[in-house]
């Protein structure tokens, strides 16, 4: 499916790890980076602090979505962890009611860090969701290989 050149307004986001899908979410938060900066003070020079650039932080990614029956994929994916953690690559596709890619974020070293279920009480009939929280160590430029 080829990048819509159409206004970003998304519905769902496709969640892909290492090819496998984990179906679609409805709510993404926390795509994000942010450079870390150190402060410099030169000798003599009393106008400006030097603003230097150390390393890049990526935040956690949030996902979440009305339980279905792909949910099952995600408990899976934690459980294989249990003998040794394996980072692997995700991909989040923004699409359209219409199922129309509107962009794609690729990241690499991705390991799941929480998964909240669903809270089901008698009291409160709501729908029951989830979310899923993912940390990375970066994105893929597009292109390459994701």
């Amino acid at each position: 499916m080829a990048l819509a050149d159409t206004e970003a307004v998304a519905v769902c986001f496709v969640v892909k790890i290492d090819d496998e899908s984990l179906g679609s979410f409805n709510s993404c938060d926390g795509l994000g980076c942010e450079f870390v900066m150190e402060q410099r003070e030169e000798g003599g020079n009393n106008s400006q602090v030097w603003q230097l650039p150390t390393r890049i932080k990526y935040s956690n990614v949030k996902l979440s979505r009305p339980v279905t029956k792909q949910s099952t994929k995600i408990t899976q994916w934690f459980a294989s962890m249990a003998n040794g953690v394996k980072r692997k690559t995700a991909t989040i596709e923004a699409r359209t009611l219409e199922g129309t890619v509107i962009t794609r974020w690729a990241l690499v070293d991705v390991v799941p860090v929480r998964w909240t279920g669903p809270q089901l009480t008698v009291d409160s009939p709501k729908i029951a969701t989830e979310t899923l929280e993912l940390a990375h160590h970066g994105f893929l430029a597009p292109g390459a290989g994701a």
